[in-house]
């Protein structure tokens, strides 16, 4: 059975950091492309972050870029987001999820596979 499961989420003062895990199960990364979306309070989710199955490409929303990373350990078959420069407006519901391609354009009308979520705070 295909798992994903998220840890790292917390509270965090603005400016700080955080680095996000998915813990995959059932499946190896090779096969899936892995996608980070959130979801703030009254907002729809989101795309934040996505990377291929062979982890060469990646696609970021603009609102992240040159904060967040994504990346992969293939032998921990896990997915992280190092999240920096945090910002209050980055708060929300933090999932990772899988489609069944090895490379989709972050949308979350692809997703197969969510994970439960983690929770990350920014605030002071």
């Amino acid at each position: 059975q295909l798992q994903l499961v998220e840890s790292g989420g917390g509270l965090v003062q603005p400016g700080g950091s955080l680095r996000l895990s998915c813990a995959a199960s059932g499946f190896t990364l090779d096969y899936y492309a892995i996608g980070w979306f959130r979801q703030a309070p009254g907002k729809e989710r989101e795309g934040v972050a996505c990377i291929s199955s062979s982890g060469g490409s990646t696609k970021y929303v603009d609102s992240v870029k040159g904060r967040f990373t994504i990346s992969r350990d293939i032998a921990k078959n896990t997915v992280y987001l190092q999240m920096n420069s945090l910002k209050p407006e980055d708060t929300g519901v933090y999932y990772c999820a899988a489609p069944h391609r090895l490379w989709f354009g972050c949308d979350l009308r692809d997703i197969n596979y969510w994970g439960k979520g983690t929770l990350v705070t920014v605030s002071s």
